[in-house]
């Protein structure tokens, strides 16, 4: 087992009408001016957002509002919320939403932290956070685990780049998780969001590392009632049940604890953020299940003994290659898609798409399949019709 550092300071208020409390909540950090920021139309439909300028108002909280944030968020979003909470003198940002609305306000809350510095030069590597902003979220959608992480992901919409940092300075200060919230989550983005959790825990678990027995069990146990929370919520919307453990597993899947004693490479997410970078309409969910089993086939030969403890937990089997079709089957099952033309990707775009997952040709990611270029394009390819 590596050494490591685990770290999550984010107080989570889990259950049924805990976003009912986010006045006291946010009263407790004696906010200047909170920046409530949220997606496009979802929480205004459903009665969310004016339930939460209520709660606010009621505890003498100001507020401004900033909404559309997009899937894949913008940095053009993010800069727009860095103007806004300057001249507002906002020292909260609150997101009420899924991953997209919670990293586009990370993003912020970095910028207003970090006035001198250029927000993008974060999410290029450029430079790192010095400090951040309080913040915290309602969340709506169990899918990214961004309400515990410490990653943030952004797309340039100009240059067509999606880049993810990490930093401890993305950890938000709460999280409100009330499963019900997520009733209304369309089917396709409950699907997406069963692959999104299910692969932030796949990938870690074939990261390096060994003897790590306990991450393991706690790894491919988050992996199997994932496929179970995720298969019960796109059948029956308003099984609490299930919404319950999914967005409870949304968490753990991401918050470092599948990744205690191992090193820390997601391939496949890199892989599919150039996909949805360049393809905005893909959603990262779908596009991480229309790569993964081609990735799968690809690499698993550089470790058959980690690909069969998976399959046989798992799958019931010691075929590898019958758990990597069974895997498949399950993402076709909840109506996702298992290749890139079914996402309307052009084959022309391949060579592309490798190159800039290469970051032209110089950037390897180091598995136990070292994955440049070529390997990349090989896996585009494979993924493209499988």
């Amino acid at each position: 087992m590596y050494n490591f550092i685990y770290h999550t300071p984010t107080r989570v208020y889990f259950g049924k009408d805990e976003e009912k409390k986010i006045g006291l909540i946010l009263k407790e950090y004696n906010p200047k001016k909170v920046l409530i920021h949220y997606g496009q139309s979802s929480v205004i439909k459903s009665g969310l957002l004016e339930r939460v300028k209520k709660y606010l108002e009621e505890e003498n909280i100001p507020f401004v509002l900033l909404g559309g944030v997009k899937p894949n968020p913008t940095l053009e979003m993010v800069r727009k919320g860095i103007e806004i909470g300057k001249k507002e003198n906002v020292d909260f940002v609150l997101a009420i939403g899924g991953g997209s609305v919670i990293d586009s306000a990370k993003d912020i809350a970095n910028g207003l932290a970090n006035p001198n510095d250029d927000v993008w030069d974060f999410s290029l590597g450029k430079k790192k956070p010095a400090h951040t902003t309080k913040k915290g979220c309602i969340l709506t959608i169990s899918a990214a685990g961004s309400e515990m992480s410490n990653s943030c992901v952004i797309t340039n919409e100009e240059t067509h780049e999606k880049r993810g940092y990490n930093s401890d300075f993305n950890r938000l200060d709460f999280a409100i998780m009330n499963p019900e919230l997520t009733y209304t989550v369309s089917k396709y983005q409950t699907a997406c969001g069963a692959v999104d959790i299910q692969m932030h825990t796949i990938e870690r678990f074939f990261c390096k590392g060994g003897d790590t027995y306990l991450t393991d069990e706690i790894a491919l146990a988050i992996i199997k009632s994932t496929k179970k929370a995720g298969i019960d919520s796109y059948n029956n919307p308003y099984d609490y049940a299930a919404r319950s453990n999914m967005m409870w597993a949304s968490s753990l899947a991401h918050n470092g604890l599948t990744q205690c004693g191992r090193e820390f490479v997601m391939c496949v997410h890199q892989l599919e953020h150039e996909l949805s970078g360049m393809y905005e309409n893909i959603a990262h969910g779908a596009g991480l299940a229309a790569l993964f089993p081609s990735y799968a086939r690809y690499v698993y030969k550089a470790n058959i003994e980690r690909w069969t403890k998976f399959a046989k937990y798992l799958f019931g089997t010691e075929d590898i290659l019958k758990a990597i079709s069974m895997q498949e089957e399950f993402y076709k099952s909840i109506g996702m898609p298992t290749s890139l033309i079914e996402l309307g990707v052009k084959e022309e775009d391949l060579e592309k798409l490798a190159y800039n997952a290469s970051r032209g040709k110089t950037r390897i990611l180091d598995g136990y399949m070292k994955l440049g270029y070529e390997e990349m394009l090989d896996i585009y390819k494979m993924a493209y019709k499988n």
